[in-house]
């Protein structure tokens, strides 16, 4: 079986075959994060094509310092703060597509209360929950989003969100608050806690 580091010198050298062989095993995460970044999949499908077309021409100055994944995404996170700067999110188109699987653990958000294992009707719960955080993404900035996604979905640290997007640490862990606390809002996490302290007073 070729091996990733053979299918990159390969496309280095010109093999467009490579290169195809290359992105097949990322395509699906570059497409699936797009989504959740653009919300529209029309949009998603023509951003992650800018990032593939990216990487092809870029390719030759890959090095091999980061993983091929690591230095991808780093061409990802730029096409999408060009998207940002470059055109307006698009509302009202067809968002189905973009529920294609768990984005981030509901236990993150505060959104259950740790404990044991899930019996079968509590998972359901918890998948529907997570299919709601999903829908709520639209409640966040474009870089609360991506901060979001970077943090939650790629499961980068803060010092790595912030030399891929150029922005502080500390900026970030405050973006990255503001949004979690945006998604509890428009769950209605905030309420229930509030209305569980003041009976809690009592």
């Amino acid at each position: 079986m070729t091996s990733e580091g053979d299918l990159i010198r390969r496309a280095q050298a010109g093999d467009r075959d490579a290169f195809c062989l290359l992105a097949r095993g990322y395509e699906r995460r570059v497409l699936t994060l797009a989504l959740y970044y653009c919300r529209d999949p029309h949009d998603a499908e023509d951003l992650s094509q800018e990032v593939w077309l990216k990487a092809f021409r870029a390719l030759g100055t890959f090095r091999g310092e980061s993983s091929f994944y690591t230095w991808l995404r780093q061409i990802t996170v730029n096409s999408f703060l060009n998207y940002r700067r470059g055109a307006a999110m698009t509302p009202g188109r067809d968002k189905r597509a973009i529920i294609m699987g768990e984005l981030v653990e509901v236990e993150e958000l505060g959104l259950l209360p740790a404990g044991p294992a899930a019996q079968p009707e509590e998972a359901l719960h918890q998948k529907m929950l997570v299919a709601r955080v999903l829908e709520a993404l639209d409640e966040l900035t474009p870089q609360q989003r991506l901060i979001f996604l970077l943090k939650h979905r790629e499961g980068m640290t803060y010092d790595e969100i912030s030399a891929a997007v150029g922005t502080s640490a500390g900026t970030i862990k405050k973006a990255l608050f503001r949004a979690v606390a945006k998604l509890r809002e428009h769950l209605g996490v905030a309420k229930a806690d509030s209305h569980e302290a003041r009976v809690s007073g009592h």
